[in-house]
């Protein structure tokens, strides 16, 4: 695996639990911040082919 692609699961790890714990602490600020980081970086990780563990996701 490559550094980038292990950045990357990182940076999803991350906001996922960032989110989680904004959503328990009902920090609607800091759950939008969350949110915004998590789009991006599943974004990325589709752009570049990097599996992000999505139920909806598509096999290339």
């Amino acid at each position: 695996m490559s550094a980038f692609t292990e950045a990357l699961l990182e940076r999803l790890r991350e906001a996922r639990a960032a989110l989680a714990e904004a959503l328990e602490a009902e920090d609607a600020y800091a759950a939008a911040v969350a949110q915004s980081d998590l789009d991006d970086a599943l974004w990325l990780a589709r752009r570049h082919g990097v599996p992000t563990g999505d139920p909806d996701e598509q096999a290339p």
